[in-house]
């Protein structure tokens, strides 16, 4: 069977076997299995002093599959290029059509050899954004942000070309982020160890985790006290919460033990009266449909799952599953998405579901709209299930419990969006006691409104003897009350909270570092560096993290300035919406930068040189060990390398916990997990997963006790890895 006439080329398998049984027999769809071509690992691959003109290569993993596509592509009448709706989408889409027509020159010039029976140079190589030459086959690119047989089938027949713009932008954030990640992580190398990194986004993310574990440090707990009393109607059991509010009519502020128990015992002796009671109805508005941010912070929030396993789920239910339909259906709309919008036909789709499902009451008597924050990208649409209709219930039997999960939230929260307001009635009892004032609030709700789809949060349980929390009985202005309890409450003020993956996510998107697509691999760029780790649902940063944040700060305060990053990222924007030219971006921050790095060369602290004496002596050699530093912090290794390459994690300094074991604990890793094991392994097997607490927050503050993750050899030397930005 020969060659149909269109070939489509998308970045997945899974995406093409989703597209092939839409668009049929006509098409031949197939899959790029992501980029092709792209800058050099080897080298720098940017010619600084011609205005960073990339010089790009056909990745050598890939040569034999791009060999294969260009031949499967030869012969066509048309190729529609379909990777995903973004930069990077449009990027491999320009990439993938480099590829082709380099092809196409290669053929050219040998039918022409062969006609003049001479030879011919091969064709010139292109590198930079340049719009295409014109050649007798069509290449389309064709865009949709579902797939869905009409998205796709309207992509078809209305395809477009290559937006140059969004090119350029991804090309500048490509070459920006090669520009520093070549220069810093090298320079990192030198100073602590290899394998380490740096980047324009992830060092800033870092950062964000460094500064926040140093307010924790310096934060200092303040005591105070709250009374409570439960208060009851007369001849009733069931109570309510009230808190002292008022003395003498002002604001009372309790800092002391003595002092809330003295007034607790004046308060016992009061009669207890309902000043006012100061109904209201409140209304509730839903939440806008999600973006990658959003989603990927409710998830954590709701089912636990870490921005990169979110949006792997996602990426599943984007590209398509076998759902018992003919062929394998996409189930949302693009997840790489910061804006908010919804195409027309889901608004009137979901409209029409809305009443039909929960009644007439719960339709809004116009579509709701969301105003996206600064910079997001109107293009795009928020994410969203393809079809309304097929509820989280009828996919249950059809997808794994990860999967079904995420899409119900999916689901749940486009469908709330565009419900009515929730109305609830709240009242506000004002109660007096003597001098004393106290205060109580109550929430009833009067009508679900959205939150009959979607839960923001669940009611607390309630005893027998107390009231649901939230709920006050019906009180009149004058009504006598029975104190049944009163409690005074010592409290301390709380430190910060720890960056989680879903509040990191959400502080990058407010301080405008990164993008949608850059969200979840950053986190897992400094997690995969033992820069910052996952202790309880936290990021904590590690010595090793907070040694290279403070080194960079020193060094390089521009690339570590949230300000400016956020700044770079508008710039960017603006090269996408062609208002700026790349090479004049790039230019800008390199100048400076350049300049930087070659100071650093000489004056940065040379950690890995740093050497601290310990107590501990080799086995092999009966010399000293000494503390150095590797790629993953601080190790044991003894003071006679490289004669003696003896090194070990450094001991935390906590006992084993074996009976009767004369070891102590030091940090190991396995499968990318940390534990702490027993020094005498082999002959102890003792491990826990957590130090006494005590010992563990000096883990994380960056005491000198903290252990190593490995055990590298004496010069901390590990495997180079990638050091460009994620």
């Amino acid at each position: 069977m020969g060659k149909t006439k269109n070939l489509v080329i998308v970045e997945s398998p899974a995406k093409a076997k989703t597209i092939n049984k839409i668009l049929g027999s006509t098409f031949e769809v197939t899959s790029s299995m992501g980029h092709l071509r792209d800058l050099p690992t080897s080298r720098l691959g940017v010619d600084v002093e011609h205005d960073f003109v990339p010089h790009y290569i056909v990745i050598q993993k890939r040569r034999k599959f791009a060999k294969e596509l260009q031949e499967q592509a030869r012969g066509r009448e048309a190729i529609y290029l379909a990777p995903d709706p973004d930069r990077e989408g449009e990027a491999i889409s320009w990439h993938l059509e480099r590829l082709l027509l380099d092809d196409d020159a290669k053929l050219k010039q040998k039918a022409d050899a062969k006609a003049a029976k001479q030879p011919q140079k091969d064709p010139p190589k292109t590198s930079a954004a340049t719009p295409a030459p014109s050649t007798g086959r069509k290449i389309y690119r064709i865009v949709f942000h579902e797939i869905t047989p009409a998205a796709v089938q309207t992509a078809i027949q209305r395809p477009g070309r290559i937006d140059l713009n969004k090119v350029n932008a991804q090309q500048a954030r490509r070459i920006l982020d090669r520009l520093v990640g070549y220069s810093l992580s090298p320079l990192l190398w030198k100073k602590i160890g290899r394998g380490l990194s740096a980047g324009r986004v992830q060092s800033v993310a870092l950062r964000l985790t460094v500064d926040r574990e140093k307010e924790i440090e310096a934060f200092v707990s303040k005591e105070y006290w709250t009374i409570e009393a439960h208060l009851r109607k007369s001849g009733e059991t069931a109570s309510f919460a009230a808190q002292l509010e008022t003395v003498n009519g002002k604001k009372i502020e309790l800092k002391q033990q003595t002092e809330a128990e003295q007034l607790v015992d004046e308060l016992r002796q009061q009669r207890y009266v309902v000043a006012s009671v100061e109904p209201r109805e409140q209304k509730r508005y839903p939440r806008p449909p999600f973006t990658t941010s959003t989603l990927q912070q409710e998830a954590f929030h709701k089912l636990g799952y870490s921005s990169v396993r979110t949006m792997a789920i996602a990426q599943q239910l984007y590209e398509g599953l076998e759902i018992g339909e003919t062929s394998p259906v996409g189930l949302i709309t693009y997840m790489r998405t910061d804006a908010v919008r919804v195409a027309d036909e889901a608004l009137t789709a979901v409209r029409r579901y809305i009443p039909h499902t929960f009644g007439a009451p719960f339709l809004p008597a116009q579509p709701r709209t969301y105003k996206a924050r600064k910079g997001a990208q109107e293009a795009h649409e928020a994410v969203r299930p393809t079809s309304v209709t097929r509820t989280p219930e009828s996919l249950a039997a059809h997808l794994t419990p990860e999967q079904l999960a995420l899409y119900q939230l999916v689901w749940q929260r486009f469908v709330a969006s565009q419900m009515a307001d929730a109305v609830d009635q709240v009242v506000t009892a004002r109660m007096d006691a003597g001098k004393f004032g106290l205060k109580a609030t109550g929430r009833t709700t009067l009508f679900a409104g959205w939150t009959k789809v979607y839960q923001e949060s669940e009611d607390k349980e309630s005893t027998d003897d107390q009231l649901p929390e939230g709920v006050l009985p019906p009180l009149t202005q004058g009504e006598p009350l029975e104190l049944a309890t009163i409690t005074p409450s010592q409290h301390f003020t709380k430190p910060p909270r720890r960056y989680t993956d879903a509040s990191l996510v959400k502080a990058l998107e407010e301080q405008g570092i990164g993008r949608p697509s850059t969200y979840a691999p950053t986190i897992q760029t400094i997690v995969g560096r033992d820069y910052v780790r996952r202790t309880g649902g936290s990021l904590v940063p590690t010595r090793l993290g907070r040694i290279v944040t403070e080194m960079l700060i020193e060094h390089f305060p521009e690339v570590m300035d949230l300000k400016f990053t956020a700044e770079m990222e508008e710039e960017l924007d603006r090269v996408e919406e062609g208002d700026l030219e790349w090479v004049s971006v790039v230019r800008e921050f390199y100048t400076p930068f350049s300049a930087r790095v070659s100071t650093a060369q000489e004056k940065m602290r040379e950690v890995k040189r740093e050497i601290v004496p310990t107590q501990y002596v080799c086995e092999k050699c009966a010399r000293q060990m000494v503390i150095r530093w590797g790629r993953f912090g601080q190790f044991l290794s003894c003071s006679g390398y490289p004669e003696c390459k003896t090194a070990r994690p450094v001991p935390t300094g906590v006992k084993c916990g074996q009976p009767g074991c004369a070891g102590e604990l030091v940090e190991r890793r396995a499968r990318g997990r940390h534990f702490y094991g027993c020094s005498k392994y082999p002959d102890c097997r003792y491990t826990t997963r957590r130090l006494p607490k005590d010992e563990e927050s000096a883990a994380s503050n960056g005491s000198s006790k903290t252990p190593d993750t490995e055990q590298p050899d004496a010069t901390g030397a590990h495997s180079d890895a990638d050091i460009t930005d994620s």
